[in-house]
């Protein structure tokens, strides 16, 4: 499915010389300061980081699922952080307006998505509405030509930062089911959006999500994602799905980059009289990590591969993410255990990078729910 050979692979090459000469000797600042420099962000921009999966029409780079997940095992081999500055634009922020919204939204906002000049966040998770996704309570209630939102997000990537809101609110009220929701485009500057304070997490410095607040919002109905009510959460869904392949990608990228440093240090390290990499206890975690690496990375691009197709890939994408997330959390964990006490250390990484990988399994749907979406589609499927 790669479109151009040739014209690919010089971009991935300026993805890893940009990893290696600038996102990995900035990890610790960004560890200590939690921001992540102005001056890498644009150079984003610059790169075209932001437009990745937005189409050449609109001024993005317009790559297929598999070319997308490609770039993805080499930009994430680094702290997560310094994706999550693009991931929610490049994907559950702007591919909802791709997907489903009105020529008009495409034309006016997906321009500015592709050069970074706005930035995007999903805002589908509630206080009380998190895995189930149709229980949100946030109300859009139509008045005149707007509709007045209010209620609560929380845990919203890059809300701190974005412009924009793709926000997911009940339009229907009498609907308690999905049915009632509808996806809204939203002004971050909009008056009765109020932002809660950073929160703190386990790991994933520099990147920030908060809680945002909707008092009384009037959001023109000209912003309703593709200019019906009640087809909110199926856009979510659509989201939802090629995102997971998207997180997929990025455990495979930040799994390798932690193998790497573990064997490095295996390599160096010398215990009774060898390199520690002699042993076979020791192999034997490199081994299980590298077999269960290269398992996770041809999922992804058979994934990829099939969605680029035009086949339904939901199975697959929750197959990508339960098992690309978990294995990168028993990748991190061996790491640390053959480093051993160094593994321990803040001035190492892998302790660092043990905290950040944690979140894989929790955010757009837990292991749990990747379990849930694969036995119920087998059932179905068989029933068929």
């Amino acid at each position: 499915m790669i479109r151009d050979t040739e014209t690919f692979e010089a971009l991935l090459d300026s993805v890893r010389r940009f990893v290696r000469e600038r996102l990995v000797p900035a990890e610790n600042e960004v560890a200590e300061t939690d921001e992540i420099p102005e001056a890498i962000v644009q150079e984003m921009r610059e790169m075209g980081l932001f437009g990745l999966t937005i189409p050449e029409s609109y001024g993005g780079l317009e790559l297929t699922m598999e070319e997308e997940s490609r770039l993805l095992f080499e930009l994430c081999k680094t702290s997560p952080a310094f994706r999550s500055v693009i991931g929610t634009t490049v994907g559950i922020g702007s591919q909802g307006i791709l997907m489903d919204g009105t020529p008009e939204q495409k034309a006016y906002y997906l321009p500015k998505l592709a050069t970074g000049e706005l930035s995007a966040s999903f805002a589908l998770t509630e206080p009380d509405a998190g895995s189930d996704a149709a229980s949100l309570r946030t109300t859009a209630i139509l008045d005149g030509d707007h509709y007045v939102v209010n209620g609560t997000k929380r845990y919203i990537t890059n809300a701190p930062h974005s412009k924009i809101f793709t926000l997911m609110a009940r339009t229907n009220p009498a609907d308690k089911g999905a049915g009632g929701v509808s996806a809204f485009i939203v002004d971050a500057q909009t008056p009765g959006i109020s932002l809660g304070k950073n929160d703190q997490k386990m790991g994933q410095k520099g990147a920030h999500t908060c809680d945002v607040m909707f008092d009384n919002v009037r959001v023109p109905a000209a912003n309703l994602i593709g200019g019906k009510e009640g087809q909110g959460f199926k856009t979510a869904m659509k989201v939802l799905e090629k995102g997971r392949i998207h997180l997929a990608a990025v455990c495979v990228g930040v799994a390798q980059r932690i193998l790497d440093d573990a064997l490095r240090y295996a390599i160096d390290r010398k215990q009774f009289g060898q390199p520690i990499a002699e042993f076979q206890l020791v192999q034997a975690m490199l081994a299980d990590s590298k077999a269960e690496l290269y398992a996770a990375e041809c999922m992804v691009i058979d994934a990829a591969r099939k969605r680029d197709e035009g086949r339904s890939v939901s199975t697959e994408a929750s197959c990508c993410k339960m098992f690309a997330s978990e294995m990168c959390g028993r990748v991190a964990d061996r790491a640390v255990q053959i480093l051993g006490g160094a593994g321990y250390l803040a001035e190492y990484g892998i302790e660092r990078f043990y905290r950040d990988v944690r979140l894989f399994r929790l955010y757009e749907g837990t292991t749990q729910i990747q379990q849930i979406i694969i036995g119920r589609n087998m059932v179905r499927d068989a029933r068929a």
